[in-house]
């Protein structure tokens, strides 16, 4: 259940009780982890586990305390995609309706995780496929190990690769030519390549990524959390707007920025020669 009671109230999520995956929150609250938790199966998503990390990540924005998120996965892989006999079978057998409403809440989790406020950090080892890899794609940033393989196979069960937002948001972060090479061919992107290309941020060794992830979440936990979430909010808005729109709306959004209290907190810290310490108001 989640712990938002009414919406627009804020809550704190570290008493937050997931039924499909792990989740976890740090001492001081601000960081929490997400562990798909089916490691005997290299952690493949169902039903029920899209549309709790759907509900999850749209009342993060209620988060009275949770300012960072980790998305991992259990037992050295991230996640094998949808899961083939809860998910894939079932699919076969459904009308057009069901198959519609399935996809629009498939891409409703993608929507939620660019949506909401936290940066999203991605730790990702082993196989990180399907849907797994569209958890990795939407997530903010992505971490790995170097023995990741990450594959957008929908090709592969005679499907498209336009699937929860691919067609869109891959190519902004790989480029048109490499996102289209693994949209249509299916293959497996090797760490190395996905570092070169910019899909991974940083490779660290499979006993020090989770670690890492956690630290840079908690980097930007401890940071000037309210304009992260602006940050956020203008890395995705600004997709669809012309020059002179993006200027004006960075515009506003500074302005609303430079209207907080960090700010000037972070004034009279660089003023007294001392760390800024920052609350997110």
């Amino acid at each position: 259940m989640s712990t938002v009671s009414m919406a627009g109230h804020l809550r704190p999520f570290k008493d937050y009780q997931a039924q499909h995956f792990l989740w976890d929150v740090s001492a001081d609250g601000r960081v929490a982890m997400i562990r798909l938790n089916r490691p005997e199966r290299k952690n493949p998503l169902t039903f029920e586990s899209y549309a709790e990390l759907r509900d999850l990540f749209r009342d993060l924005a209620y988060a009275s305390d949770v300012r960072a998120v980790v998305l991992t996965g259990a037992g050295g892989n991230f996640s094998s995609g949808g899961d083939v006999f809860e998910i894939i079978e079932p699919l076969t057998q459904m009308a057009m309706p069901d198959l519609l409403a399935f996809t629009r809440m498939t891409g409703d989790l993608v929507k939620a995780m660019k949506k909401c406020p936290q940066p999203i950090i991605a730790a990702v080892d082993g196989i990180c496929a399907g849907a797994g890899a569209i958890l990795a794609m939407a997530s903010d940033l992505r971490l790995a190990t170097p023995e990741a393989k990450t594959a957008f196979l929908f090709t592969r069960v005679g499907l498209a690769g336009a699937d929860m937002g691919a067609c869109g948001i891959l190519p902004r972060i790989i480029g048109q030519g490499r996102a289209a090479e693994l949209l249509f061919t299916g293959r497996a992107m090797s760490a190395s390549e996905g570092h070169a290309w910019g899909f991974y941020n940083a490779l660290h060794a499979e006993d020090a990524v989770e670690a890492e992830a956690v630290k840079l979440a908690q980097s930007l936990a401890d940071g000037p959390w309210f304009a992260h979430t602006m940050t956020k909010t203008m890395l995705n808005q600004e997709w669809a707007m012309g020059i002179d729109e993006m200027i004006e709306s960075e515009a506003q959004a500074q302005a609303v920025c430079m209207a907080t209290r960090d700010f000037r907190r972070a004034f009279e810290a660089f003023a007294e020669k001392r760390k800024p310490v920052f609350e997110g108001n």
